[in-house]
């Protein structure tokens, strides 16, 4: 069976954990060759990817990882931007340094990365970008003030960049998850008082009555990475298993 993006150079942050993780893994399989960046000195990734350490809201570190690329896979066709965090507070509650480390991580390494990533595929004749936003860029949970400013900004980012770098052969699209199996998703079940009685709340509000799984976001991150999407571009992809299409439900 032909794999989907065989030849393929991609390079993936915070490809170590969670969503990354499983898209790195999957562009392997596919054929790609694949460096996974992650903040974590020693952490474990797929077979057959490599990894490589990076600070993505650091210049020199970012700027590092693509001449790393460029060394050992030749060039780049795939970037896929999958560092982010998350503080669940208020504005009043959110101090200026987590304002600011939310900014840096989700928006600024976000640039950062595609900044560096951009002459690569110009080089290459071409590429694909995939950033990732969140459905709370477009409608918004409570306590998470920062997180959903950071993530309109990548949406906002994303088809700037679509619209500058398309007339050379560099599409860019935004996958915005909704409620996904993650260390992130974990945290905020681990802050409720009755855990199953949230899980359960949150599979209800889903028309698909369950929560996303790594791999069903590494399902779109194929398709956009691969010449299949040749015609997909400055687009913001919500997967969040129909939460967002429906107006709030009450319980009768």
């Amino acid at each position: 069976m032909t794999k989907r993006i065989e030849g393929k150079r991609a390079v993936v942050t915070g490809g170590a954990g969670g969503i990354g993780r499983a898209i790195a893994a999957r562009f392997a399989a596919e054929g790609a060759s694949v460096i996974a960046a992650d903040l974590s000195q020693d952490a474990q990734v797929p077979d057959g990817v490599t990894y490589c350490q990076v600070d993505v809201t650091r210049d020199a570190a970012v700027r590092a990882v693509m001449a790393r690329a460029e060394e050992i896979l030749g060039g780049l066709d795939v970037l896929v931007t999958c560092a982010g965090i998350e503080i669940e507070k208020t504005i009043e509650e959110t101090s200026e340094e987590e304002w600011d480390r939310v900014m840096n991580v989700n928006l600024k390494g976000t640039f950062l990365a595609c900044k560096h990533a951009v002459p690569l595929m110009r080089a290459a004749g071409g590429g694909s970008i995939v950033t990732f936003g969140s459905y709370d860029g477009f409608i918004a949970d409570p306590n998470l003030a920062a997180y959903c400013a950071s993530k309109g900004g990548v949406h906002a980012l994303t088809r700037a960049m679509a619209c500058d770098y398309g007339p050379e052969g560099i599409r860019c699209n935004a996958i915005c998850p909704g409620y996904i199996e993650t260390p992130m998703l974990q945290s905020f079940f681990g802050h409720a008082g009755d855990i199953d009685k949230l899980q359960d709340e949150v599979r209800r509000v889903h028309p698909v009555r369950r929560w996303g799984q790594p791999e069903d976001v590494a399902n779109l991150a194929l398709w956009l990475a691969s010449d299949e999407a040749g015609y997909a571009s400055g687009q913001l992809w919500v997967l969040d298993g129909g939460l967002s299409a429906q107006v709030q439900q009450m319980r009768l």
